[in-house]
């Protein structure tokens, strides 16, 4: 899947990328912009209470994810190949957003709702976890950066073009969905979730057609599973040995639990402080996802020239300068200004975080 000079197929790039093109529709649908809006407005019927119990439901998934990913990232080292992980994990990711259609304008609808959102949560995590760490046996360490913010960047503007889709198709369409859609009981408001669901699903085939895996061990599962969780207790008994993967791992779940806060809770904010519709949030949320797939891109190659660490830094200072007026803000002009200027320092954030972890992981550790 490589050339003679060490640069992987441009087919295989494009398919990598693409997955997170098809993963970005549940985060921007479900958890960020319209279902969880949905959820505190809608099915619960207050936005405080709503907001507080999408928080737990999160935290919940949060811990299992933290307790999950470096166990399974070990065993998958052991076993090799990581799209088998991959392929369980996207397809609970699937049934799950599906699931959430059933999701009716009623409080007695609300459990059934955060146990999809938790374990469509978790799932969608852990498939990252291979995701991310398939990008090593991808990209060589000169192309890293580049390609890890190719993918994030791309990832915008799909959420994008699925957010174009949910508002002219079913939200803001005077029929909705050509007429097949009810309004009542919310009905085009939980379709979203099925056009995450099918998106997500279609779009992430590529990947496993096109991209190349690492080689299988051999290793059953019991025994991968035993050797990953001693590889596991080794690494945490020599944490000496991992000074500067332990310091970035501490430094980027601080960081990315601030990110993942803005973007969590981003569409239950703009709706309970500036009392934004449906319609007027997916169009916030069209324009932050342009602002921010640019940023990505934009610094993909700063990340290979300059370094990951620097281009984290400027991120953060970016996020910082624009994060701490945007908790000032008291009109929807400033709110938006502040918000665009925010969401441009996401992606390269995230981006280059990734590409720092490829770079500083030891071999044979990438998933762990």
């Amino acid at each position: 899947m490589t050339t003679a000079n060490d640069t992987p197929s441009r087919r295989a790039i494009a398919s990598w990328c693409l997955y997170d093109w098809a993963n970005s529709s549940y985060n921007t649908i479900v958890t960020t912009f319209i279902f969880s809006v949905y959820f505190a407005r809608g099915v619960v019927g207050d936005e405080v209470a709503g907001a507080s119990r999408w928080s737990a439901a999160l935290t919940v998934a949060g811990l299992l994810i933290a307790l999950l990913s470096p166990v399974l990232g070990a065993v998958a080292d052991r076993t090799g190949r990581r799209k088998p992980w991959m392929a369980l994990f996207t397809s609970l990711t699937v049934v799950f957003c599906a699931a959430l259609w059933w999701v009716k304008p009623d409080p007695s609808h609300a459990l059934f709702a955060l146990v999809c959102v938790v374990i469509g949560t978790v799932a969608f995590e852990l498939a990252n976890v291979f995701y991310n760490a398939s990008l090593t046996a991808l990209a060589p360490p000169r192309m890293l950066g580049r390609i890890s913010g190719w993918g994030w960047g791309i990832g915008y503007f799909g959420g994008l073009a699925c957010l174009v889709v949910a508002l002219f198709v079913f939200v803001k369409s005077p029929a909705p969905l050509f007429g097949l859609l009810d309004t009542a009981e919310q009905a085009p408001v939980r379709a979203t979730a099925l056009l995450a669901a099918a998106w997500y699903g279609l779009f992430a085939i590529p990947f496993f057609l096109f991209v190349p895996d690492v080689p299988a061990t051999g290793l059953g599962i019991r025994q991968a599973a035993r050797e990953g969780m001693a590889t596991l207790r080794r690494t945490l008994a020599e944490t000496r040995k991992y000074r500067n993967t332990l310091r970035f791992l501490i430094a980027s779940a601080i960081y990315r639990d601030g990110i993942n806060t803005i973007t969590a809770f981003g569409g239950i904010f703009a709706a309970h402080a500036f009392g934004m519709s449906f319609e007027e949030i997916l169009l916030f949320a069209i324009a932050l996802n342009v602002v921010a797939g640019v940023g990505a891109i934009g610094f993909a190659w700063v990340d290979d020239r300059m370094g990951a660490k620097p281009t984290i830094l400027v991120s953060l200072i970016g996020l910082t300068a624009f994060g701490v007026p945007l908790l000032l803000a008291t009109e929807k002009a400033w709110f938006w200004v502040l918000a665009l200027g925010l969401g441009a320092f996401f992606g390269p954030a995230q981006a280059a975080g990734r590409s720092m972890m490829a770079r500083l992981a030891p071999p044979g550790m990438v998933g762990e």
